[in-house]
Formats: C-alpha cells, sequence, structure tokens
C-alpha cells in the first residue's frame, strides 16, 4: 500500500490539476528549497507541512489510481502524504524511523476500517458523501497522533477536531475537486493533530455521538463495532479488503475494462480483427451508480468514471493505459461511434459493492452474432490480488520519469519499514 500510494503520487504530481493546485500553493502558501516538507516528484522543491499533505494527497487521488477497499473508500491517499509531511517537519534529533511510520500508518488505517465497519450502508459504493473527505480526516488525524506519541486524551481531541472538517458531497466525482477530498483530509487531519497538541479541545466523545460522527452515516453504530474489536486480539488491517488498481480509474471501472479485454480477444480471434463498423450495438449490465453512469464523458475526469468510456476504450484497443483519458485518445472517431452503439442497464441482484458487483459486457456484431463477457472478480481485486512483481511494476512505470536511478532504492526502504532507517532517508531517495 505505501509503495503503491508513493508511485500514483508521483505520477500524479505530473497531471495538469496538481500543476494548478501548485500555482495555488504559490499564491498562499509558497515553495522554496528550504520549507520543510517534500513535494513529492519535483527535486527538492519544498512548502509547509500542512501544504505538502494537502498537494501530496490531491496527486495521489488525481488520476484515481490510489488504492480502494471494502467498505468501500480510499485508505492510503489522506494518511501517507499526512505522515510524510508531518515528519519532514520534525527536526533531524525527532526524526522517526520507517518503522515509526509504518505503525502510525497502520492506526491511520485501522482507524477507517472501524468507523467504516460502525455503518451497513458504508459497505455499498456511495452515493451521498465522499468517504475519503469522512473517514480519511479522522484516519490522517490519528495516524498523526500516533506519529507525535499523544496519549489518549490527547489523541481523542485530535479525533474530535479532525471531525468538524470531515464530509464532501459524491456531487463532485469525475471533476477536478474529487481528489481535494483526499487532499483536504490529508491536511486537515495534519492541522487537528498540531490544534490538539497546543491545546484546543473537541468533544472527547464525538465518535460516539449521533450528533457527532454518527452525523455522517444514517444507520452509524459504534458500539457493536468497538464490542467486536474490544473482544478480538486480531486486527482489522489483517482482515482489510484491500484492491491496488491497474488502471487509474474508479475501482468499478476495472470490472468493466477486464471483461471488455476479454471480448476484444475473442472478436480478434474470430474474425481476425476487430472492425468498428462491424458492431452493431454494446450493452453493458452493472450496479446502478448514477456518477459512474457516463454515456460521453467530457472530460478525463468523467472518462475515469465512466462504464461506457471504460468498456469501449478496451474493447476498441484491448488494453487501458493512463494515455487513455488524454483528449487525443477521447475524441477518437472509433471511439465516439462505439460510444454511441453503447447502452447500459442494471438488475437487481447486481448491487453496488466492491465485494459482490459484476459486469457483463455483451457485443452483438453487424450479422447478429452475439458476444460476451462477465467479469465477477478483476486482476488486483482482494480475491484476485496483483502479485508483488506486477506492483513494483506498477511503481517503476509511475515512478521512474521523476525519480530516476532512486527508485530501486525507494523500494528497498519501502520493503524493509525498520528501525534501522530514517523517514528521512526515504524521502531523500524520492528526490
Amino acid at each position: 500500500m505505501i509503495l503503491d500510494c508513493i508511485g500514483v503520487g508521483i505520477i500524479g504530481g505530473q497531471t495538469h490539476l496538481s500543476s494548478s493546485l501548485r500555482r495555488f500553493a504559490a499564491l498562499t502558501d509558497g515553495q522554496t528549497k528550504d520549507k520543510q516538507s517534500l513535494l513529492w516528484g519535483f527535486g527538492r522543491t519544498h512548502c509547509s507541512a500542512p501544504m505538502a499533505a494537502y498537494l501530496n494527497a490531491a496527486s495521489c487521488h488525481s488520476m484515481d489510481f490510489d488504492d480502494t477497499w471494502h467498505p468501500a473508500t480510499h485508505p492510503s491517499s489522506p494518511v501517507l502524504p499526512a505522515l510524510l509531511a508531518t515528519a519532514g517537519s520534525l527536526p533531524t534529533t525527532l526524526q522517526p524511523t520507517l518503522e515509526d511510520l509504518l505503525i502510525a500508518f497502520n492506526a491511520g488505517v485501522q482507524v477507517q476500517g472501524c468507523l467504516l465497519r460502525c455503518s451497513q450502508a458504508a459497505q455499498n459504493i456511495p452515493n451521498r458523501l465522499h468517504p475519503p473527505a469522512i473517514v480519511g480526516v479522522m484516519g490522517s488525524a490519528a495516524a498523526v497522533s500516533r506519529l507525535l506519541g499523544f496519549g489518549p486524551e490527547k489523541c481523542r481531541h485530535a479525533l474530535a477536531i479532525a471531525a468538524s472538517f470531515a464530509g464532501a458531497p459524491m456531487a463532485n466525482a469525475g471533476t477536478t475537486t474529487k481528489p481535494l477530498h483526499a487532499a483536504k483530509a490529508a491536511r486537515f487531519g495534519l492541522e487537528a493533530a498540531l490544534l490538539a497538541d497546543t491545546g484546543i479541545q473537541g468533544n472527547p466523545n464525538i465518535l460516539d455521538m449521533e450528533s457527532g460522527f454518527g452525523a455522517y452515516f444514517t444507520d452509524f453504530n459504534p458500539e457493536k463495532e468497538m464490542h467486536n474489536i474490544s473482544n478480538d486480539a486480531g486486527v482489522i488491517l489483517n482482515e482489510q479488503d484491500i484492491a491496488i488498481k491497474r488502471f487509474p480509474c474508479h475501482l468499478g471501472m476495472h470490472w468493466a475494462i477486464d471483461a471488455s479485454t476479454a471480448l476484444h480477444k475473442q472478436i480478434v480471434e474470430l474474425r481476425g480483427s476487430l472492425a468498428v463498423d462491424g458492431i452493431k450495438r454494446i450493452d453493458i449490465s452493472a450496479p446502478k451508480s448514477r456518477y459512474i453512469n457516463r454515456p460521453i464523458p467530457e472530460s478525463e475526469h468523467e472518462a475515469r468514471h465512466s462504464f461506457q468510456f471504460t468498456s469501449c476504450t478496451a474493447l476498441l484497443d484491448g488494453v487501458v493505459t493512463p494515455e487513455s483519458f488524454q483528449e487525443t485518445m477521447r475524441d477518437r472517431r472509433d471511439l465516439k461511434n462505439l460510444l454511441s452503439k453503447t447502452f447500459i442497464q442494471s438488475s437487481n441482484d447486481n448491487k453496488p459493492c466492491f465485494d459482490t458487483m459484476y459486469v457483463e459486457v455483451k457485443v452483438t456484431l453487424s450479422d447478429n452474432t452475439v458476444i460476451q463477457s462477465r467479469c465477477h472478480t478483476p486482476y488486483g481485486h482482494w480475491r484476485n490480488p496483483l502479485s508483488d512483481d506486477d506492483v513494483i511494476s506498477k511503481f517503476r512505470n509511475n515512478s521512474t520519469k521523476a525519480v530516476g536511478t532512486n527508485v530501486d532504492q525507494v523500494i528497498k526502504l519501502v520493503r524493509k519499514m525498520n528501525s534501522g532507517s530514517k523517514v528521512s532517508d526515504l524521502e531523500e531517495a524520492m528526490q
């Protein structure tokens, strides 16, 4: 998770969105080689700790390439940037080890898992509020509190402060604002911990109250989950369902891409090639979710949240890459031709849940031959996880351009994460 998050943050830093946010930072915070916390993928450029957390977390989510789990959220992008930014702001004599970082990261992820398990509604793909902006800020606050060595009382105040920074509507999915949900979660969680450290207090019982954190979930029931945790020696993270993405788009698109890639192969084997004019109709059966049903996406961010676009791209090309979402690729005549023939429907048995959903793509050829493929578990899903080699390959592809020959050192440090190395060693390798 940590290696993947660094990689998607580095490649995400090359996007137009991240460029816009750096201009914003220059106006409001400034970027110099003397400030404390590293801006990933840009040599020795540094920002203040809160701004570095904000920019790096936005980069992590700018391509929707960061990890996802069940219950649905992006667990790493709100937490890791906050931790690295915090560590960068500490004096040399107080530099945490990579083992300290790993423990704090696990704490931040664990808190998100605990909170999501307090709501049955959180099991499904969200339709009202974006989870990284709700549980992500709590995970960030918990992680930074752990890294700074807070006791229980101060940690509770950090979480209470963070709860007042939570929330973001799903209506901004498919826009350049959505990555800011992870950004604000990382930044405000970090700031909540710093505020608590200065003596600012919140309601210490906020996690137990309907008018507290329960305001974000209509069925929030912490008592049951806390009982389960107190009677279980295990760690939620060990049981959590993590998906490391192969494609820079919403996780649900991975079902559509795998099904459509299989169809591309079948059609080429059957006909020798894929002729767009030889396709009469494309039918997609997918879970009902308004924000990922986009017949004609008008931007790269809409395309990353479109069953139709990702299905047609995979069908046409037999592969989906980061370049697939660029304007020149989106504007291809053949792709638009396929999109105009594409229809989507949902069945009652196909719930919007990453654990149970499926996507079926059916292609009707011009001679009325019907070919179809259904995906229940895409590669990268927790039931079919990426191999270690493929995770490392993804990291290399995402990071080598910016990090260069240091990429091997980053991999080596992250694979060990022990007390023999400092966080500053990792950041030095990332420059």
